[in-house]
């Protein structure tokens, strides 16, 4: 039986496979590289850190992007472009990283107390909205503060930037959230994973 304070086998092994899928999202760019726009790579990361939120719940969702984000500043090549290392901290693509775990904690908070589909649909979409909240504004910082700024840089340029990948976000935050209700429906509701997680949140 798991408790507050501890995480189980199931835990670990399900918060690993998050894990290697933000790596894998953040990495589409290696193969598609027409997919930086602006400085800001389209990747499904967003995505992944969503689900993780809707689906493992709002501890075990934000430990596991912890764990991505934090395996990325030590060194692992698993950011976009197989980027990592301590100074991705000052990068000014690097507040959708550290976006990842409060969304995946908040949004994971909503879905706990009520699993219906409307309620999965609101919380991804909120969830993209303070990903991109958090994102621009540490990026538009970053490039005023400590990184070299493009000429003629504006906060409204920083959000004409992320018009771009928006659209394909709001799509994906969408099918995360359909996708996130029937997996509950058709199989964790039921499940050992859903069990445990039910008596952590207890």
């Amino acid at each position: 039986m798991s408790t507050k304070k501890g995480l189980t086998a199931l835990d670990l092994s399900i918060g690993a496979i998050f894990v290697a899928l933000m790596a894998i999202g953040a990495n589409i760019t290696s193969i598609a590289p027409f997919m930086v726009i602006g400085g800001v790579p389209i990747t499904l990361q967003t995505f992944f850190a969503l689900l993780a939120g809707l689906m493992l719940g709002s501890r075990l969702g934000m430990i596991s992007m912890l764990v991505y984000m934090l395996l990325g500043l030590v060194g692992a090549p698993i950011f976009s472009q197989f980027s990592g290392g301590p100074s991705t901290l000052l990068a000014p693509t690097f507040g959708f990283i550290l976006s990842y775990p409060i969304i995946a904690f908040i949004i994971g908070k909503i879905a706990e107390k009520n699993r219906k589909l409307p309620v999965y649909l609101g919380a991804s979409l909120l969830g993209l909205i303070l990903n991109y909240a958090i994102g621009a504004n540490w990026m538009y910082l970053a490039y005023q503060v400590w990184f070299e700024a493009p000429e003629g840089l504006t906060y409204a340029l920083v959000w004409i930037w992320l018009a771009v990948p928006l659209p394909k976000d709001i799509i994906l935050a969408i099918v995360g959230g359909i996708f996130a209700h029937r997996l509950e429906k058709s199989f964790l509701a039921r499940s050992q994973f859903r069990a445990q997680t039910n008596i952590n949140n207890s």
